[in-house]
C-alpha cells in the first residue's frame, strides 16, 4: 500500500492575472497583492475615473474568485497609498485632486501664522510654456530617451498675493497633448486636477530633495526678493501608477513668511 504522504492544499490564482502583473508581481507574493495589482491595472487603464465609485468588495471578490476579506486588505492598502478613498456608508471611490482635503497634498509650504487654507487657492502666473527636447538630465528623470519631446513650463505661484514659489516643470509631450499656457493659466482647478479630468493622468507619488540655495538675479526679480536672501530649493519628481515617472519639477520657495512642513509616519 503506498505511503499517505500529505500534499499542500491547492490555491487557486485569481482570475484574470495576465504576464503584465505577473511580471511585476514578486514570486511567491501574497494573494491580496495579486489582488491589489490588479486593481491598479484597472486604475491604470482608465477602468473607474478618478472620483468614481469602484465595484463593491463582494463585486471584485466574484470577479476576481478570491475571498471578500483577501479584497478588503488590497483594498486597505490601495485606501493607505491614498489611491481609493473610502467614504462610510457609500462605498470605495477613486482618490482625486479634485477633492478639497487633498487639493494641497502635494504642496507642503504652509503660513508661519494660520492656516494654508485661509490663503485660498494659489495665484499662477505663466512665464513659459515650450515643447523642447529632453536633456540627458530631464530625461533621465522622467525615463525618457535623450532628445525627446518634452514640455517644459515655468511658472510663479503666489499665495495671499505675494509671489512665492518659482517653478520649471517638464512632462513627458506624448500624454500631455494640446496643453499650452492659456490653458493653464485658466482651468478652474489645482494642475494636477487638471492632468486626472483632461489629461487622464494621476500624480498617485512624488519624491523630493531639498536644499538651501541663493538665487540669481532673474529669480531674485520673479521673488520679489534680493539676491543674498536663502530660498529653499525643492526638486520633486512625481508618479502615476505602477511608479511611471510623469513630471519633474524644480521650485524655488521664498520662506521669510511660510515654512516647509512635512508629516512623517
Amino acid at each position: 500500500m503506498p505511503p499517505n504522504i500529505a500534499t499542500p492544499p491547492e490555491v487557486s490564482p485569481p482570475a484574470r492575472i495576465d504576464s503584465a502583473v505577473v511580471a511585476q508581481t514578486p514570486a511567491f507574493s501574497p494573494l491580496y497583492q495579486q489582488i491589489k495589482g490588479l486593481i491598479l491595472q484597472s486604475l491604470q487603464a482608465g477602468e473607474w475615473k478618478p472620483g468614481e465609485l469602484i465595484p463593491s468588495e463582494i463585486e471584485l471578490a466574484a470577479r476576481f474568485r478570491v475571498s471578500q476579506g483577501t479584497v478588503r486588505k488590497a483594498i486597505d492598502e490601495l485606501a493607505a497609498e491614498n489611491l481609493v478613498t473610502r467614504r462610510q456608508g457609500k462605498g470605495t471611490f477613486v482618490a482625486t485632486h479634485n477633492e478639497e482635503h487633498v487639493q494641497y497634498r502635494f504642496l507642503q509650504l504652509h503660513p508661519d501664522v494660520g492656516r494654508q487654507q485661509d490663503e485660498g487657492r494659489a495665484q499662477r502666473h505663466i512665464l513659459e510654456c515650450k515643447r523642447v527636447r529632453a536633456t540627458v538630465d530631464i530625461a533621465r528623470s522622467l525615463g525618457l530617451r535623450s532628445g525627446d519631446s518634452v514640455l517644459q513650463v515655468r511658472r510663479i505661484l503666489s499665495l495671499g498675493g505675494v509671489p512665492t514659489i518659482l517653478e520649471d516643470i517638464w512632462l513627458p509631450s506624448q500624454p500631455f497633448k494640446g496643453l499650452d499656457a492659456e490653458k493653464m493659466t485658466h482651468y478652474p482647478a489645482p494642475m494636477y486636477a487638471m492632468f486626472e479630468m483632461e489629461y487622464g493622468v494621476r500624480m498617485v507619488r512624488a519624491e523630493e530633495k531639498i536644499r538651501a540655495v541663493l538665487p540669481d538675479i532673474q529669480q531674485a526679480q520673479w521673488l520679489q526678493t534680493d539676491e543674498n536672501t536663502p530660498l529653499l530649493s525643492v526638486e520633486r519628481i512625481a508618479y502615476t501608477y505602477n511608479d511611471r515617472p510623469i513630471e519633474l519639477r524644480r521650485g524655488l520657495y521664498r520662506t521669510d513668511s511660510h515654512h516647509y512642513r512635512n508629516t512623517l509616519s
